[in-house]
């Protein structure tokens, strides 16, 4: 089970936090992960965001769960909370957290906890210069994300969106970062030249399995056989295999049939088409194939996911 605990202060970004938790959301969803997440605020009441709109807390500060990562997310304001009793509620929570992470001026905090004295950090660019001011013995580092030790930090939006799926790609595999990057970026030449989607998988061999992944995108409604992917991609089905099982841990078809599902049942949840429409978009021949597919997959029917249509 992996728990993730979100510290919210007034004034932090919307966009900052969906960065962060829609990619847990993604893995939760995908049915392959126990994971779970509270929002927390420093007072125990709603939290509102630089746009005006509250987040009222699942749990309260004085009576903590230990978790994985406490997720300490500030935007404006951050100089106030400095001064209050922020500070004091963060080193409480992070004595029940594995990993503490500053995301966009979070860091700030975390130095006023007295948390970072040992790890460097960075995080949002418009207030770097003004850190090294205030904490002139910080290891201040201009990166995008860091991930040293106990103390993880980001900046803003996009690198927190790195650092997740940094994360995710770490505890849960690459191919569950391949997924969650998905859901932001679904535009085939952005996916590439931004590094989500296939460009999420690293390591030996991500040029031909960049290629092969972006085939299996482009072929879901007329599946390849796994010798026509090997062909296309210029490698013999037991290459293929081998690279599939280097990288991702599992074989190509299973990798295939994955992306295949994981779009049916986005399709399920957010669109009108019935089960035959979306079977047939998704390379099944019929809605009982797909339905007996999913099932095996996901642990539970296709219709289900129709009860996970936004509101």
């Amino acid at each position: 089970m992996t728990n993730v605990t979100f510290l919210l202060f007034d004034g932090f970004s919307n966009m900052v936090l969906s960065c962060l938790l829609e990619p847990l959301r993604a893995v939760r969803d995908q049915g392959q992960a126990d994971l779970h997440w509270q929002i927390l605020s420093p007072d125990n009441g709603p939290a509102c965001s630089s746009s005006g709109l509250s987040i009222t807390p699942d749990g309260r500060t004085h009576a903590p769960q230990a978790g994985d990562l406490l997720i300490v997310l500030a935007g404006y304001g951050f100089r106030a909370h400095a001064q209050g009793d922020g500070p004091a509620v963060i080193r409480r929570l992070s004595r029940h957290a594995q990993v503490v992470v500053g995301a966009d001026t979070g860091a700030w905090l975390l130095a006023s906890a007295e948390l970072i004295s040992d790890h460097p950090v960075t995080l949002h660019w418009a207030v770097l210069n003004e850190f090294a001011e205030a904490f002139p013995q910080a290891q201040l580092r201009y990166e995008r994300y860091l991930k040293t030790g106990r103390i993880w930090s980001c900046g803003g939006a996009s690198s927190a969106l790195d650092l997740m799926l940094a994360f995710i790609a770490e505890r849960f595999g690459p191919a569950s970062a391949f997924f969650a990057s998905t859901m932001f970026l679904h535009d085939a030449e952005r996916q590439q030249t931004h590094g989500r989607g296939p460009g999420r998988l690293a390591g030996k061999g991500t040029a031909k399995l960049r290629q092969t992944v972006n085939l299996m995108v482009e072929t879901m409604e007329t599946p390849l056989t796994l010798k026509a992917l090997a062909d296309k991609a210029g490698l013999t089905v037991r290459s293929l295999d081998r690279l599939f099982q280097a990288e991702l841990g599992m074989a190509p078809g299973r990798y295939y049939q994955l992306m295949r599902l994981s779009h049916a049942r986005d399709l399920a949840a957010s669109t009108e088409f019935d089960l035959r429409e979306i079977a047939l978009r998704c390379g099944y021949s019929d809605a009982s194939a797909l339905s007996k597919a999913f099932s095996r997959a996901f642990g539970h029917p296709i219709r289900k996911s129709r009860g996970n249509r936004p509101r």
